[in-house]
């Protein structure tokens, strides 16, 4: 028995493992498949944990086999999507079985008559939109990992991406779940209903919830019409404010609401541009952004891609590029979603942060963070999603501090962060979930009253904590 009252994964239990998946399916003692289930996208080791053994089920009742073995035995389940995520959420804390769908990878239904499909949880969300480009239907709410995440991360996470400001993130679009519950029932909620007010709304209930409250094992996704038009424009400013000052105008003064507004402050615009050898300016650059619009009359969207133009031009930029076609899109964007991976590289020790303020709040928050960085003489890069009010501040460790040292000032400048951002109405997370990264935060943007309403909820949910324990909660806090 663990100190936290949680029992061992024995050889019996092993064995019960691979009678219920296959022997091909489990696995206890392969260090190396070990450690690459132990962690997440969060940089370092601070976050990271073994598990005592990887399972991979393929069905519902496989699922459900497992967890009902778990509560017997009193052994904790760390559902694991693709493990892109950046909250540790899909990291074993206790040891226990980790539970990838990654063998749950069918798309199951393409209803187009419905607009709706049916997917396991283990489909890659780029798959997902290959799949639905024949039918001329798209997944609104992708996230910008959509090469490599997974369906049931997406929803465990209620993710967003680029295009949220336009079509919301991935929760607007769940209709229905067929899940395993904490103690092993296989239920469904909802379904390709549109409408549905029958009891309580237990399926945006789970959605997000991050693997606490149930593993999906089946989903249901409205589709939307894709899009025919699009274009993008990239405006490059010499200062901050100026291009944060784009946001509120475009929707304001141009009366239409772009598919995605992206900022890239001067350190990871001109770092992704250098790393990816491409030819657009930087000298002199302090911000930019990437702006989008889309729809299904070209000489509409042209005419709102001028609109943006000109309001960018009016509000100082530098400098303007418009791509009308695919691959000119494709350019742009490859330039905002490079920049997590060359920060990585640029400062392989860093935390990439989730906060997110109203719309309105977004040039105080900014110079906010410049103000917290001098302070404590640590570079912020700062990337996101400015349509949103959602921003990636990034914090990133001097090779010349200790870890103990970083670690430290690390989790002072976090307060002062979540701090300010509390303060303009915003919260530490708007798309990467709570995890165990961020969980020991929550009372600074949350009253106690509303925490515990949750934790009442997992309680009543999860009686014996086996379901991913230890995220958005502390595993000693009790209702």
């Amino acid at each position: 028995m663990s100190s936290q009252g949680y029992a061992a994964v024995t050889p019996s239990i092993i064995e019960a493992l691979i009678r219920i998946c296959g022997r091909e399916h489990v696995t206890a003692d392969d260090a190396g498949t070990l450690r690459k289930y132990g962690h997440d996208q969060v940089p370092g080791d601070k976050y990271a944990h073994l598990p005592e053994v990887v399972v991979k089920p393929q069905t519902a009742q496989e699922v459900a086999a497992i967890v009902q073995l778990a509560n017997r035995a009193l052994i904790p389940v760390t559902p694991r999507a693709a493990g892109s995520g950046l909250s540790g959420g899909a990291v074993p804390i206790y040891g226990g079985i980790l539970l990838s769908v990654e063998r749950m990878d069918r798309i199951l239904d393409i209803d187009v008559a419905n607009l709706m499909v049916v997917v396991e949880p283990g489909v890659i969300t780029n798959q997902l939109d290959n799949a639905l480009r024949p039918h001329g239907l798209f997944f609104a709410g992708y996230p910008m990992s959509d090469e490599f995440c997974f369906i049931g991360g997406n929803v465990a996470e209620n993710a967003g991406g680029g295009r949220a400001i336009k079509y919301g993130v991935t929760g607007r679009y769940i209709h229905g779940l067929e899940m395993v519950t904490p103690t092993g029932d296989i239920v469904q909620l909802g379904g390709k209903r549109v409408k549905d007010v029958t009891g309580y709304d237990l399926v945006h209930l789970m959605v997000g919830s991050e693997g606490t409250l149930g593993i999906f094992t089946k989903i249901f996704v409205r589709l939307l019409p894709r899009p025919t038009a699009r274009v993008a424009i990239l405006a490059l400013f010499a200062q901050v404010a100026d291009a944060i000052a784009v946001v509120p105008r475009v929707v304001t003064a141009g009366r239409l609401v772009p598919t995605a507004v992206e900022f890239m402050d001067r350190f990871c615009y001109g770092r992704t541009v250098e790393s990816l050898k491409e030819s657009f300016p930087t000298q002199d650059i302090g911000a930019a952004l990437l702006l989008e619009v889309d729809g299904n009359r070209p000489d509409v969207v042209a005419a709102e891609a001028e609109m943006i133009e000109a309001i960018c031009c009016e509000l100082g930029a530098r400098a303007t590029f418009v791509a009308r076609d695919e691959p000119g899109i494709e350019r742009f964007w490859k330039i905002r979603k490079q920049i997590p991976w060359v920060l990585k590289r640029t400062s392989p020790v860093h935390s990439i942060e989730d906060i997110v303020v109203p719309i309105a709040a977004i040039p105080p928050l900014v110079a906010a963070l410049d103000r917290i960085g001098q302070a404590y003489d640590t570079r912020i890069p700062v990337f996101g999603h400015a349509g949103d009010g959602n921003l990636h501040a990034t914090p990133m460790k001097d090779p010349a501090l200790s870890d103990l040292r970083w670690e430290e000032k690390l989790h002072d400048l976090l307060k002062e962060i979540y701090a300010v951002t509390a303060q303009l109405g915003g919260t530490i997370s708007g798309e990467h979930g709570i995890g165990h990264k961020r969980r020991d935060y929550m009372h600074l943007v949350m009253e106690p009253a509303q925490i515990d309403m949750m934790r009442r909820i997992k309680q009543a949910l999860d009686p014996r904590n086996i379901l991913n324990p230890g995220k958005i909660f502390a595993l000693n806090e009790k209702a």
